[in-house]
């Protein structure tokens, strides 16, 4: 049996990155011959067969070929006549057309390993076109890698700009576009997977409420980087910063300003009641891409607080303990602490504010801490009931924030 390494394993061990899981494909072998050896089948749409020791998956060598709209429409071919070279030539991107022997060598018939030395994310051929899912996975990957220095190549994106104008991308089903946005969102660097997308004109059709950002004033007093979806970028860089790996942090701080782009030209460069006005294009864009209820509930409750926090300072006692109430916060309190990072994220994501301090995040933190250690049993007596002894915790925590300050 002729069994290869092939894509992100190999990838990563020329990028100098920790691999993740090892795939192989298999030339020459039929699903009957791998049954046969202990392998479990495991593939729906192609051969795929579990290691019956490793658990590792092991594919059959195959072509596609387009054969309808979407990333489904493909015909698979696994016979066994199929080689190496044309498994490798059906992928998308150079340095994941890479294959390895069981004697370490490299088999690079697409110049993958060029392109990493040169740090270039290259499609392979023109079947690049044929998948939309492509084009998200361009972007995904720039967000991981754009922090190795690599770019997209000129012909690539050329391509990516060809399917966009195709309306092919209208086929990416939700579920994908979300998978794909949330790895982006947990990558080191965000703003190449929004930055990908929007010169590649592909950002209207994935993230269109994201995408009419791009051009919209802000002051430049307290926005030097005046282009609200160049802030947006900067946000979400300094959330993955602030909160590495977290793609419900990301996601919030890629959302909580929705609403400036709504703002009427003739009150530009200010964004009054911006907050109120990004709900329904947040929620319009969680419903359509499947988003989960948590990534959706902190996006919300970002989008709508986060100019409170700004100005914590200037917020009564019982204005706080309300919104720390909005947030659910005394029943969960992680919201607390999200809200604040996200909020951190939208203060140092501005030109020239990367490093600055932002004293509200700990004062949000502290307060809430001084309310929360407030018990319904502490104040409970006889003579309070129902809305009553709400009250009236409610005064004690208020109390209790005021003393605090």
């Amino acid at each position: 049996m002729k069994t290869y390494l092939v894509g992100g394993a190999v990838r990563d061990r020329l990028l100098g990155l920790a691999p993740g899981d090892r795939d192989f494909v298999v030339v020459g072998e039929t699903p009957g011959a791998m049954l046969a050896a202990g392998f479990k089948s495991v593939g729906r749409d192609f051969p795929v067969f579990l290691h019956p020791e490793t658990g590792e998956e092991y594919a059959l060598a195959r072509t596609e070929r387009k054969s309808g709209r979407g990333y489904r429409g493909f015909v698979v071919d696994a016979d066994p006549s199929v080689t190496l070279e044309e498994d490798l030539g059906r992928r998308d991107f150079t340095i994941n057309a890479i294959a390895q022997d069981e004697s370490g060598a490299l088999v690079d018939p697409y110049g993958g390993a060029r392109d990493i030395d040169a740090k270039i994310l290259r499609h392979v051929g023109p079947a690049f076109v044929e998948d939309p899912l492509r084009v998200l996975r361009a972007a995904r990957f720039m967000a991981r890698l754009a922090p190795l220095g690599f770019v997209v190549a000129p012909e690539t994106m050329a391509l990516i700009r060809q399917m966009s104008a195709s309306g092919e991308l209208d086929a990416l089903v939700p579920e994908r576009v979300w998978q794909e946005l949330s790895r982006a969102l947990a990558s080191a660097r965000p703003s190449a997977f929004l930055r990908t997308l929007h010169d590649g004109h592909a950002l209207r059709a994935v993230l269109p409420e994201v995408d009419a950002l791009y051009g919209v004033p802000q002051r430049a007093e307290y926005h030097p980087e005046i282009d609200t979806g160049v802030h947006i970028e900067m946000v979400c860089d300094m959330a993955a910063t602030l909160a590495p790996g977290d793609d419900l942090v990301g996601f919030a701080a890629l959302t909580h300003d929705l609403g400036k782009a709504l703002t009427p030209a003739d009150e530009l460069p200010r964004h009054v009641m911006h907050e109120e006005r990004g709900l329904a294009p947040l929620r319009g864009l969680c419903e359509r891409l499947k988003v989960p209820a948590a990534h959706r509930d902190l996006a919300v409750i970002a989008c709508r607080e986060h100019l409170n926090v700004h100005r914590l300072a200037e917020l009564r006692d019982d204005t706080v303990h309300d919104l720390i109430a909005r947030c659910d916060g005394f029943r969960k309190p992680e919201r607390i602490a999200q809200l604040a990072l996200v909020c951190e994220a939208d203060k140092r994501g501005r030109g020239g504010n990367a490093e600055a301090d932002y004293p509200q995040g700990r004062e949000l933190l502290r307060l809430y801490a001084a309310a929360s250690a407030v018990r319904g049993a502490d104040i409970a007596n006889a003579d309070l009931q129902g809305p009553a002894l709400g009250e009236a915790l409610r005064r004690a925590r208020i109390a209790a924030i005021h003393n605090a300050r």
